[in-house]
Parts: C-alpha cells; structure tokens; sequence
C-alpha cells in the first residue's frame, strides 16, 4: 500500500500546488495522499519564512477538503507539520481543535531560538559544548512534544544531524527518554527518506533509533518529506529495507486521526 504523508505546497515551502502534488501522486501510483504543511506557531524573538500565514489555517483546510471530494481513487488526507513550542503549544492546541485532521505531524526545528535545520553555517558558529547543548535541548524538547498529545507521529526524529553535526557526549539516555514519551504519547515515528539526500547522508531517523522505536513498540511510517513533486516516493524501497532491519513488518496510516496498520 503506496502511501506518503509529509509532504509540503507552496501553502508553506513547497514548490508545487496542491493540484501538482496530486497528479504527481497519481502518476506515482499513490493510493493516499497526505499534505503536510508548516504551521509555526512561535514565540516572540522568532521569524520563521517557511510557514503558512497562521490565520489562513482555515483556508488551507477549506482548500484540501474540497479537493478530496475530486481525487477519486486517490486518497487525500488532511494534515498538517505544526512546530513545538513550549510558549504557544496550548495556542496551537486551540487552533487546531477546530477542523477535522487526518494526522498531526510534531516537529522541533527550533532549540531555544537556534535554527537546527536553517544553515550549515548556523552549526558551524557553535562551539562543540554549544553543539552538544543544541542536541540534548532537542531530546528534551521531543519528549515534551510527545507528552502534549497534541500531535499523531514526529517528524524527522534526530533532524540536528542535517548538516552532519553529531554530538560528542554520549546523548543515548536523553534520546531514550525522549523515545520512552513517544511510546507513553501512543505516538508513531517517521523514516523521513529526505536525509539520504542532505549531508546527513542516511535516514531520519538513524537504524540504532530505529531499533530502540520497535523495542518500544511504537508505530512507523515511511515519508519523503516531498517539497517537490518528483519526490513523493523517493528513496521508499530502501526506507522499507531499512524498516525491516530494525525489525518493523508493516507501517501504519491515518483517517480522522485514528492509526490503522497497513502493509508496505
């Protein structure tokens, strides 16, 4: 079952319409689609170019619904990429309590006002202690996210690896408390595919979070995190590979927020 979740339009960041994703996903041969699109919600201090206009929520909601009645064999689904905070975090509960989503996706790129997937640049004006900080705020901050119960899965779980900055303390503890959140949240985790093309150079997550996710138990899906059409499914036979080395047989996917499982 072909399916891809976080994916973005020129609603936020993205380069096509909804109307070119969709006929991408067709030509994919997609049976579900799902538009993800950013919705920062930040504190006072941050800018953030990427986000669709707060107050449009209901536009783009408006927009999406309308399409899904037009779609035929393909599945549209209502979703949206919301930013945690933990100033605006019960604004945005708020917000969202209104429409009728198909999944929320969580998502930290912000640590404290430090862009994590802004700039290499950005990294590299960090001292290796300053580094180190970024990723244990970024642990605590994901288990925070889970603890809300405002989102469905995380996005890109280990995204301040982006531009190859790894830590250089021994994190491991952190990152478990933050996957223990996520499985206490009834939460699911994506194989985010795009970091096999940045320098990262492998996965969202990396195989060794992957395995502590399914000793956990916690749910997974395969995204391409797609700002492109031609990416819709990039990188998704390796993903599925990748799933069932750490042990995963199938994924799951969404309708009116409820998780159901599916095969790959």
């Amino acid at each position: 079952m072909l399916i891809s979740y976080h994916n973005h339009t020129r609603w936020s960041d993205g380069a096509p319409t909804l109307a070119g994703q969709i006929q991408a996903a067709r030509a994919a041969g997609l049976v579900e689609l799902g538009i993800s699109d950013h919705y920062v919600l930040t504190p006072p201090g941050i800018a953030c170019e990427w986000s669709m206009d707060p107050d449009l929520l209901g536009d783009y909601v408006l927009e999406i619904r309308q399409a899904a009645l037009e779609t035929g064999a393909l599945t549209l689904r209502l979703g949206l990429e919301a930013d945690y905070f933990p100033e605006t975090i019960e604004e945005l509960r708020e917000r969202l309590a209104p429409y009728p989503w198909d999944f929320v996706i969580g998502s930290v790129h912000y640590v404290d006002g430090f862009p994590i997937d802004s700039r290499a640049e950005d990294w590299a004006s960090l001292t290796e202690a300053e580094r180190d900080q970024v990723w244990r705020r970024y642990w605590e901050l994901i288990g925070e996210l889970a603890a809300s119960g405002v989102f469905d899965f995380v996005g890109h779980l280990d995204l301040p690896k982006k531009f190859g900055y790894r830590p250089t303390v021994d994190l491991s503890a952190a990152a478990a408390a933050a996957l223990d959140a996520v499985a206490a949240g009834n939460m699911a985790v994506e194989i985010n595919t795009a970091g096999w093309s940045l320098p990262a150079g492998e996965a969202y997550p990396s195989l060794d979070l992957l395995r502590a996710a399914r000793r956990r138990n916690i749910p997974l899906l395969i995204n391409a995190d797609a700002h492109f059409p031609e990416t819709l499914t990039r990188h998704f036979d390796r993903a599925r590979a990748l799933a069932r080395e750490a042990g995963y047989a199938e994924g799951v996917r969404y309708e009116r927020r409820q998780r159901i499982p599916c095969a790959w």
